[in-house]
């Protein structure tokens, strides 16, 4: 008791009786101090006392399935700024390989009584994944906001990019530039943001007078590998144009078509999707699709803060409008 007494007045700034003040609920402590005393217990680690247990932290878990993909720590970065603006603290928890886990994290979360989680990416928008984690935060009545495309049945708010309009908008820019056989670098076939691509690939290739063959369309994982081997196959039955679910995979099919010694965009135009940093310094400039991060993320600390505040938060998905970003990796196709 003496060590945590210790620990937690180091934490706040604090004398170890005004902390003991605190956790025996006697009077002459600020709301202010009182609440940073609580929010050190939860970030120590240590068990709040019986009577303050029905008492949220201040806290907000952050889920990230990835840290490599820049739009993740672009998210980050926006969402934590805005949390903090509401006085409340972000907890990153990121996964990795042969690390914790999406649904460990929830369970750490709830240990600490996180006043909400926020997910931006995850396996909610993954079909075939386990989604027993959510369905616990929701019977706990844990404010939750999913960031990107859920599966059905998750009945959370939602922020997302609308992904028909990020496909019309690089499609029509290809087909604009005369391209006709145009393929498509997508993720798994349970990604739900990934199948709305799909759905809209087609619709756009109808309205330009063109179709989409199965043999044009390649899943892969969202890395800059995965974008080399799916475009590697589209090279190989003359696609002159692509279009890519992330910019990794973007930056992929770049290094693809560079080791079959073609040029970008000499030979083949390649358009991205996010438009994360530093897009502007790849050779040559990612021609994109940008997400509207940062009016996303405060949508989503927005509705996450009225669902904590006990106001009507809508469920459902907010559907965000993205922008072509035309720079250098997009050209008319060559002359056969």
């Amino acid at each position: 008791m003496t060590r945590r007494l210790a620990q937690v007045a180091k934490k706040v700034g604090v004398s170890e009786a005004t902390v003991s003040r605190v956790l025996n609920g006697k009077p002459g402590v600020s709301e202010a101090t009182r609440q940073s005393v609580l929010t050190a217990l939860d970030v120590l680690g240590y068990e709040r006392p019986t009577q303050l247990r029905g008492e949220r932290a201040r806290l907000v878990g952050l889920v990230l399935p990835e840290l490599q993909n820049p739009i993740f720590p672009a998210f980050a970065e926006v969402i934590g700024g805005a949390l903090a603006q509401q006085g409340l603290t972000p907890v990153l928890c990121t996964q990795t390989k042969g690390g914790v886990a999406e649904a460990d994290y929830v369970d750490l979360l709830l240990q600490q009584q996180v006043s909400g989680v926020v997910f931006a990416g995850g396996l909610f928008a993954q079909a075939d994944a386990p989604h027993e984690h959510y369905r616990l935060l929701a019977e706990r009545k844990v404010p939750v906001v999913l960031v990107n495309a859920a599966i059905e049945g998750l009945d959370f708010p939602c922020v997302a990019c609308d992904d028909a309009v990020a496909i019309e908008q690089a499609w029509r820019h290809l087909a604009s530039l005369g391209h006709e056989r145009i393929g498509l670098v997508i993720g798994p076939a349970d990604h739900i943001p990934s199948r709305r691509k799909l759905d809209a690939a087609r619709i756009a290739a109808g309205s330009a007078g063109m179709t989409l063959p199965d043999e044009f369309v390649q899943r892969s994982i969202f890395s800059l590998e995965g974008g080399q081997a799916a475009t590697t196959r589209l090279l190989e039955r003359g696609v002159t144009g692509i279009v890519c679910g992330s910019d990794p995979l973007a930056l992929g099919a770049i290094r693809a078509a560079r080791r079959r010694g073609l040029s970008v965009p000499a030979d083949v135009s390649v358009v991205g999707f996010d438009d994360s940093a530093f897009m502007t310094c790849t050779e040559p400039p990612l021609s994109t699709v940008r997400q509207p991060i940062e009016a996303m993320g405060r949508a989503a600390v927005d509705l996450l803060c009225a669902q904590i505040d006990g106001s009507h938060s809508p469920l459902g998905e907010l559907l965000f409008e993205p922008e072509l970003v035309v720079r250098g990796s997009t050209a008319p196709p060559p002359v056969r």
